[in-house]
């Protein structure tokens, strides 16, 4: 493999990487605010990746359909899961106490 060729491949690498952690962050406030909102408390301030695969958005277009999960605390101390699903860096739907808030055409699609 040249040079150029190998070079090319870590920038490709590493430009996915920062997307990925962009999309991370972006879900990673949108819960934090969904649990502020219902008076919860977003907990270890992280959500992983649970699940990846391709999805078309509402105009057609292939994106990434990335399920993180997180969790959260009930003012009476519960440890709960929720999750959110990010379709490209657009938030989509997210679960908090069991109730599912969606956007889009994304309804149908939740969990597959």
């Amino acid at each position: 493999m040249s040079d150029v060729a190998l070079l090319l491949l870590i920038t490709l690498a590493g430009l996915l990487w920062l997307e990925s952690r962009r999309v991370q962050e972006i879900a990673v406030a949108r819960c934090r605010r969904a649990c502020e909102r219902a008076g919860m408390q977003f907990l270890d301030d992280i959500a992983p990746v649970w699940r990846v695969r391709l999805a078309r958005d509402d105009a057609g277009a292939l994106r990434l359909r990335r399920i993180f999960t997180f969790e959260y605390s009930t003012p009476f101390g519960e440890r709960r899961s929720g999750s959110i699903v990010m379709l490209g860096r657009k938030p989509v739907a997210l679960e908090l106490e069991g109730r599912l808030q969606v956007e889009g055409s994304e309804a149908d699609r939740f969990y597959p």
